[in-house]
């Protein structure tokens, strides 16, 4: 134990020492926010506005069309309509002519067939559909002031049934609509964080132990320790180094968020869109949501969850880690680990994407046997833990991936006591259970 605690201490001051460390660390989350902003930016450089003539022969969408920020509509005679036709190829600032035929009958089906937009240059898809938007709107009002159907009764018709449901075996649960979504957001943050600790995490266990076989500095090292304390020890190091920098990355998210909820309402009036946006934001009851969803949370049984998901949270990555450590060692490349990293890629990836089924149906057969099997657990039971698991499911997946990960360790070792001092032999599967049977 105080070969490992030395290791462990050793590769821990060497990461966080880095000043590529330091620099990631505190630059990551700025380079996310940015990151994102950016894709924003980009679509919204992407946004273009269109002005369009429209020729209403009907009379019902004058001083109906609205305009906005993307789409302005402009009336003009319907005398106009050839010359305008002919010639709108040589426009500029039109980018089409809409003509809207006679209304004859109150038949709109025949309005919408003679219904025609002309234009001189490609317009995107969103535009489109906005000017389609605005026309069945329109429509429809007119087919409800046909029909002599007020529009209070037109929305009493479109409700939707609310059904209120209970548990009656667990009282405390709630199944509305918010519960389900507070749940599924909770079950996807912790599935993922997992997913992403244990792939970008493993990898540098990995690359670590290769880069030291590669300059030889591992044959100074197993001469003082065995290949087992060296192993765990880069293990238990990078761990350190990944909740260091989590810790890091937790503190700044909290105080981000104190910052922006301190300046949003100040921020309330320079929203995009105007007053109508601020508005609208302002009619939003954030505390009574917030209060809902607090209620929720509290509901839950978090110390169970905060267990469950450091137990497995812990024993994925060192079952996972322990892999790829092996991977580091019995190979002289990094082009070579490509064909031993799907080992514990596709196990990981099956557990991620085989979880989004549990957030529909959280006690079916998928959920239980992902859960359960130690390859897919640490991913798929802090999925399901949110929503509810039995205590014996836990206890049984939880012995079943210490089992697994003593094992994983046991044959991680093996191999690592080989292959660390294995140079110019590429690694095939034979000699890899060759070096485990040794």
């Amino acid at each position: 134990m105080k070969n490992i605690f030395l290791i462990t201490k050793r590769e821990y001051l060497t990461q966080v020492k880095k000043k590529s460390f330091v620099i990631l660390t505190l630059l990551a989350p700025i380079l996310m926010i940015g990151f994102g902003a950016l894709i924003a930016f980009m679509f919204k450089a992407n946004e273009s506005s269109s002005t369009f003539n429209v020729i209403d022969k009907s009379g019902i969408f004058v001083g109906q069309l609205k305009n906005d920020k993307n789409i302005k509509y402009v009336f003009v005679p319907q005398e106009n309509e050839r010359a305008l036709t002919e010639t709108l190829k040589d426009m500029t600032g039109i980018e089409g002519l809409l003509v809207i035929p006679e209304l004859r009958n109150n038949n709109f089906d025949e309005l919408e067939k003679g219904s025609k937009l002309l234009i001189n240059k490609k317009i995107g898809f969103d535009t489109k559909l906005s000017v389609i938007a605005d026309l069945s709107r329109i429509i429809k009002k007119e087919k409800i002031k046909t029909l002599g159907i007020s529009e209070s009764q037109i929305k009493d018709l479109d409700k939707n049934f609310e059904l209120y449901t209970k548990n009656i075996v667990d009282e405390k649960s709630t199944d509305n609509d918010l519960s389900f979504g507070v749940k599924s957001g909770l079950s996807m943050v912790l599935m993922y964080a997992v997913f992403m600790f244990i792939i970008i995490y493993g990898v540098r266990v990995m690359r670590s132990v290769l880069e030291e076989k590669n300059n030889r500095v591992v044959e100074i090292i197993i001469s003082s320790v065995k290949p087992f304390e060296l192993m765990m020890g880069k293990i238990l190091g990078v761990t350190l180094v990944a909740l260091t920098q989590f810790s890091i990355w937790i503190t700044m998210a909290v105080l981000g968020a104190i910052t922006l909820n301190t300046g949003f309402s100040a921020m309330q009036n320079q929203i995009p869109g105007g007053e109508q946006s601020a508005e609208m934001i302002q009619k939003f009851d954030f505390k009574q949501m917030a209060g809902e969803v607090s209620h929720i949370l509290l509901d839950m049984n978090f110390p169970l969850i905060i267990f469950v998901f450091i137990v497995f949270f812990l024993l994925g990555y060192i079952f996972y880690s322990s892999m790829y450590a092996a991977i580091g060692s019995a190979v002289d490349n990094e082009t070579e680990t490509q064909q031993f990293t799907l080992f514990a890629i596709i196990p990981l990836m099956l557990g991620m994407y085989g979880s989004f089924t549990i957030m529909n149906n959280p006690e079916g057969p998928l959920g239980f046997w992902l859960s359960i099997i130690p390859f897919t657990s640490p991913v798929a039971m802090i999925a399901r833990i949110p929503f509810g698991v039995p205590l014996w499911e836990i206890a049984l997946s939880m012995i079943l991936l210490i089992v697994s990960t003593l094992l994983m360790i046991y044959i991680a070792a093996k191999v690592y006591r080989v292959g660390i001092l294995m140079y110019g032999n590429k690694a095939s599967m034979k000699e890899l259970w060759k070096w485990i049977r040794s």
